[in-house]
């Protein structure tokens, strides 16, 4: 899905850019043309400034988007989940991030999920990456405490992981 909304802005690498950055922040576009984040505008200048285009380009971008009704339903449906991988050290979390050999593999969440869970260990939040919007997708998981070696050597067994990370 990624590549085929890529693909309608492809002779302006300036609104890929746009685009791309309203899919990794989780930005809206409104019935009038705005970015929002929920009911908050963004000011079409901050994104421009974000991503070092001129402001023009955020709003033929966001016009593109209200012309087409296949962007127009992606682009007012898509919201924001709050991450804690940014407050684990702050709240005193754990976070594993795992990167696999192909993210379109089935099961891989639950076999992590299932791993920790038969240790006893807490899942707080876990994000999994869409492969159709990231290059490399991975998974994400903040847990209440930090995961024993023994249960990371487990992990890094599994025959979909390429690499783990902890934080």
């Amino acid at each position: 899905m990624f590549d085929e909304i890529m693909e309608k802005f492809e002779g302006s690498p300036s609104q890929q850019a746009v685009i791309r950055l309203l899919l990794e922040r989780g930005f809206s576009v409104n019935d009038e043309g705005r970015v929002v984040s929920g009911g908050i505008e963004i000011p079409n200048t901050g994104i421009a400034r974000e991503i070092d285009v001129d402001r023009r380009v955020v709003d033929s971008t966001t016009d593109a988007i209200l012309a087409d009704e296949e962007l127009r339903r992606i682009f007012q449906n898509i919201s924001q989940i709050p991450s804690l991988m940014d407050l684990a050290p702050v709240l005193d979390l754990s976070t594993l991030t795992i990167a696999v050999t192909d993210a379109g593999q089935e099961g891989i969440v639950a076999a992590v999920t299932g791993l920790l869970a038969e240790e006893g260990i807490s899942i707080r939040q876990t994000v999994s990456e869409d492969p159709e919007f990231t290059d490399e997708p991975r998974l994400h998981i903040v847990t209440d405490e930090p995961i024993p070696g023994g249960v990371l050597n487990a992990l890094r067994d599994l025959e979909f992981v390429r690499k783990l990370e902890l934080q």
